[in-house]
């Protein structure tokens, strides 16, 4: 585990519950363990999360490498909430909880009986923020909603990949990260309020809504002009030339993304008369012909390498990068010396690599406090903290609190 601070985690002393499975609520309450908040993961008996699993390859041990990658600083405690005894030890939490985070189906704790409405009246100062695909209410809240289903039906899909390619998604799950980053906003925000006015409130998270925030220059896009945008590979909505490029060893990115760095790519390519071509003489003109001025740049571009044209390109002034694979990019001196990978001791695992903290604090860096835990790891341990006995224990343990 890594060294603690001087000064406390800015989030020490925050009591979470994390009833939330797979990506979107897992990372943002694992975001919250990373400042410091003590995370309860509460879990299905038996199986506990999904994501443990999950993927198509095997560890040592039961839990997938997804998994131990957005749970570290947690602790799980196992609960069938379909039954009165696995209720009672959740309302038990809740008392003492400041923040509870659920990804269930829309209305499935409430019938439950352990819906907002109901929590609140046993702590008045209770964060419950709510995950969901389509949000709470509406025609669609009631739809299973996963990454893939938020970006087709929010618009991104159809303006991610190539003119005429067949429906293409982000390479990555931007509605998942994205609605756990804007979860985390609101949560903060609202336990802020609580600890002023003593009141909590209900925060309605959706990834439809995340990936439709996203969307902001194709919306204006569309807006502005009445027309639906398109996809466009690479390219970008607002400016060109800021797009890949292909040269004589593969692709490479790079943006002339104002008059400015435009005339200096010219100047820099000893293409001067393009400076002079109607098609090209401000970025209104240079969108408008946006494959013809790739065409006549990929003429220079395709006289030498990527590397080439990155060194020249940056040694001018002008934005240009490789395409790298996530090896390379993790393996870059740069991701090294911003820590972007980092190893977590594990009981079962070892030493379990981990994605680095995206965002450094200065005077209370974010720390690897627990591993990932075992599954219903922390049952005695948290029950008895918050003054259950042994006797209470193995009661609730006959009524089937843990599971069968």
């Amino acid at each position: 585990m890594e060294g603690s601070t001087q000064r406390p985690l800015p989030l020490a002393n925050v009591r979470v519950l994390d009833i939330s499975q797979v990506m979107a609520g897992p990372f943002a309450c694992m975001l919250l363990g990373d400042l410091g908040a003590d995370v309860i993961k509460i879990e299905p008996p038996g199986t506990g999360d999904q994501t443990r699993g999950s993927m198509g390859f095997k560890m040592k041990g039961p839990d997938s490498l997804g998994f131990l990658n957005m749970n570290r600083n947690k602790r799980s405690v196992t609960l069938d909430l379909k039954s009165p005894a696995g209720k009672e030890v959740l309302l038990t939490l809740a008392k003492d909880a400041d923040i509870l985070v659920e990804n269930y189906r829309p209305g499935a704790l409430k019938r439950m009986g352990l819906g907002y409405e109901v929590l609140k009246e046993i702590n008045p100062r209770l964060v419950y923020t709510s995950i969901s695909g389509f949000g709470q209410t509406g025609p669609w809240a009631d739809r299973p909603g996963f990454d893939l289903m938020a970006q087709a039906m929010s618009g991104v899909m159809s303006v991610t990949g190539y003119p005429d390619s067949p429906p293409v998604k982000a390479g990555v799950p931007v509605a998942d990260i994205g609605c756990a980053l804007f979860a985390i906003y609101a949560t903060l925000a609202a336990y802020i309020g609580a600890k002023n006015t003593g009141q909590g409130q209900y925060i309605d998270a959706s990834l439809f809504e995340t990936a439709m925030a996203f969307s902001v220059w194709d919306t204006c896009d569309w807006w502005g002009t009445g027309k639906p945008p398109q996809p466009l590979g690479t390219s970008n909505k607002m400016t060109a030339p800021y797009q890949a490029m292909a040269c004589s060893d593969g692709h490479f990115v790079m943006g002339a993304n104002n008059q400015k760095l435009w005339v200096q790519l010219c100047e820099l390519m000893d293409r001067r008369e393009l400076l002079d071509d109607p098609r090209f003489t401000n970025i209104a003109n240079r969108l408008a012909n946006r494959q013809a001025l790739q065409d006549e740049l990929e003429k220079s571009f395709k006289t030498n390498t990527k590397d080439y044209w990155v060194e020249r390109l940056l040694a001018a002034g002008l934005p240009a990068g490789p395409i790298l694979s996530y090896p390379e990019a993790f393996g870059s001196e740069h991701a090294k010396v911003r820590g972007m990978r980092m190893e977590i001791d594990h009981p079962i695992e070892g030493k379990v690599p981990n994605i680095g903290f995206a965002v450094k604090l200065s005077g209370t860096p974010q720390q690897v406090r627990r591993h990932p835990p075992l599954l219903g790891e922390h049952n005695e341990e948290v029950l008895q903290e918050i003054g259950m006995s042994r006797e209470d224990l193995a009661r609730l343990r006959a009524a089937g609190a843990f599971g069968s």
